[in-house]
């Protein structure tokens, strides 16, 4: 395994009060998880990286990462990537329906921002051809100086990563009905090439002219013959795979985690790079002191050897795109997701029960909490309101005109708090009102209540500030924080992926276990460090 830094390059080393101590509780991640791959002119292989705006370029041989288009740039939510024979580097947007093109220079140019959920991309003879990776997507080319497209099939199940064979003929993966078809670059009618596979979301070919395609639910790396439709297993992997590519008649796949594996003979793997957590955005610790993490995508469980899986996208019963969560239970977990539903899951037995949001989702949901007497509290980030969802799925507005509401968390007495983001500042929120509890604060995200102290991550200042709740008195426990964005960096909206998921953003949680330890969610370096008061 190629040994590589962590991704987030902009920090100083972290700063402790007297008195603390901290360490990791998982290792930073190398990536902001791994999407579509392209093996380049320069024999580097590419990673789009969704959920990080952000574009790599990973030499094989000596582990060596660098960032072609970084966060705050031009290209957002980058899905797939491909190459011009002039250089240039075509990427589809897909969390913002775009495609752009990164020449040479370093320059972009966008080509379209009508395209939704933009996804599959190729270049066949100059020629540039992209799909949309939605329910009645539509799979076209695209004029390079960004004209019309030109539709060759509409109404496509969520089509994805796609190639022309040696054959001449597009091939693409269907998700939704979980087939591969082909089609002649100028059109015509399409043709089914093979089905009842494991969810097939990339085709690339080898060089006998074989398939070779990922399948994101199943973790297999298949080969088919596209004349027969005949099937034969490369590997077995995780689910969470999400493409492929050939370096030198080398075979590599990308997970969602950030894995970067390459495919060996006889079923044998080897990891390039590996995986790790993408955002993490909230923790909860269950009865049994476990912890876990809620990583959009994924949810874990740490365990003595690290991250656990107990669910993913494409998991029985997995809610969706989990962002909050609260245990409240043992193996069982409210959460809050990204497209906008309050959901009671349990994991081990693939339960899932939408509590609120499931006709009409709620406008980007983050924290969640339940309170006295069982009432699940939330916060609506996108219309500023704290919403308070009862057993019978009944939904009351606590409050309303909050700037970018966030982190939740109640005090001993069953006073509401909330984290307003956009006001730098925690309110109370109760009957009477809203009240400000502390302000001069940046970005305030997770917040957390231990007896008289709330602690709070402040994103903006990349600080962990603890409040004496009855003196107001202020003391900054952690600073230079791995949390947010790089310093200089302005993040770009994440518009979101339907029926994947709503809008994205960062959320960095904090939690605490019985023996008073705190876990916070390190987003910038894709961690979670732990914080302990010695004695």
């Amino acid at each position: 395994m190629l040994q590589q830094g962590a991704r987030f390059q902009g920090g100083r080393a972290i700063g402790l009060a007297a008195g603390w101590s901290q360490r990791r509780v998982t290792a930073p991640s190398r990536l902001f998880g791994a999407n579509g791959l392209r093996t380049g002119p320069d024999g580097r292989i590419y990673i789009a990286q969704v959920t990080g705006s952000q574009i790599s370029a990973l030499d094989i041989d000596t582990g060596a990462i660098e960032t072609v288009s970084a966060k705050g740039g031009d290209i957002v939510a980058p899905d797939d990537c491909a190459f011009h024979p002039d250089g240039t580097l075509y990427a589809t947007e897909v969390m913002d329906g775009r495609v752009s093109a990164r020449h040479l220079d370093g320059t972009t140019r966008l080509l379209r921002a009508d395209l939704p959920s933009a996804n599959g991309i190729t270049v066949y003879q100059g020629r540039l051809f992209v799909n949309e990776c939605r329910p009645g997507g539509r799979l076209m080319e695209l004029p390079l100086d960004g004209g019309a497209p030109r539709i060759l099939v509409e109404s496509i199940e969520q089509p994805n990563a796609m190639e022309v064979g040696p054959d001449g003929l597009l091939y693409y993966p269907v998700m939704g009905t979980n087939e591969i078809w082909r089609i002649h670059p100028d059109g015509g009618e399409p043709e089914r090439v093979a089905g009842d596979l494991g969810v097939p979301d990339s085709v690339k070919f080898d060089s006998d002219g074989f398939i070779v395609s990922t399948q994101v639910a199943s973790g297999q790396v298949l080969r088919i013959n596209p004349r027969s439709g005949e099937k034969t297993l490369l590997a077995q992997l995780n689910p969470g795979l999400d493409n492929c590519t050939l370096v030198d008649g080398r075979l590599f796949v990308s997970n969602f985690t950030g894995e970067i594996t390459e495919i060996l003979a006889g079923g044998e793997t080897r990891t390039t790079l590996p995986g790790g957590l993408n955002w993490p955005l909230d923790l909860t610790v269950g009865p049994d002191g476990t912890l876990f993490v809620a990583d959009g995508t994924y949810f874990y469980a740490v365990g003595a050897d690290g991250l656990e899986t107990q669910g993913m996208l494409f998991s029985p019963g997995y809610p969706g795109f989990t962002r909050g969560v609260t245990a409240t239970g043992p193996g069982e977990f409210v959460v809050a997701t990204a497209g906008g539903q309050i959901a009671r899951w349990r994991p081990a037995t693939g339960e899932c029960e939408f509590l609120a949001g499931a006709q009409t989702p709620f406008d980007q949901l983050y924290g969640v909490e339940v309170g006295p007497g069982g009432l699940i509290v939330t916060t609506e980030f996108g219309t500023g309101r704290v919403l308070g969802v009862h057993s019978g799925g009944s939904v009351d507005v606590l409050a309303s005109g909050l700037r970018k509401p966030l982190g939740v968390a109640f005090t001993g007495g069953g006073t509401l708090l909330v984290a307003e983001s956009g006001a730098g500042r925690v309110v109370s929120v109760t009957p009477a009102g809203v009240d400000t509890v502390v302000d001069g604060l940046e970005i305030p995200q997770g917040i957390l209540v231990r007896g008289s102290q709330l602690l709070v991550v402040d994103s903006g200042a990349k600080n962990l500030v603890s409040i004496d709740l009855e003196t107001k008195a202020r003391e900054v426990l952690a600073w230079n924080l791995p949390v947010g964005a790089p310093p200089g960096v302005t993040p770009k909206p994440l518009l979101g992926m339907p029926p994947f998921s709503g809008p994205q953003g960062p959320f960095a949680g904090i939690t605490a276990s019985a023996d008073g330890t705190v876990y916070l969610a390190a987003d910038a370096e894709g961690s979670v460090l732990a914080f302990r008061k010695d004695g």
